[in-house]
């Protein structure tokens, strides 16, 4: 099995305020753990951010996974950038995904860091 960190980078993100853009899906194989995931306010005033988890999964003797929010509408000042994971991993099952959206079109840049281990 073998192991191999990715990064994924946006530099700006969603292209549509309210269509949430799709920054990762887990491989067919693949469990993903989510190392670290930042969105930084590229715009000229503050502006909001969400992160989604799309998850449709079902983990052995339990209930089928839904979508979750890791961050719902959290404010990001005008030059700051926001550590979504703080230290936290996640993990992605094939075919889990990560969205983004933001308040205005094309104004947080992402950055996504994560291992990918085939399974």
């Amino acid at each position: 099995m073998a192991n191999t960190f990715k990064l994924t980078t946006r530099d700006t993100a969603p292209a549509s305020s309210g269509t949430p853009e799709e920054i990762y899906d887990c491989p067919d194989n693949i469990t993903a753990i989510v190392l670290g995931l930042t969105l930084a306010n590229v715009h000229t005033s503050q502006v909001t951010a969400s992160v989604t988890l799309v998850s449709t999964t079902n983990q052995s003797g339990s209930t089928q996974n839904t979508t979750a929010h890791l961050i719902k509408d959290v404010p990001i000042p005008v030059g700051s950038t926001v550590e979504v994971m703080s230290g936290n991993k996640i993990v992605l099952n094939a075919d889990d995904r990560l969205k983004v959206d933001c308040s205005v079109a094309d104004k947080v840049s992402v950055t996504l860091s994560y291992m990918e281990i085939d399974v």
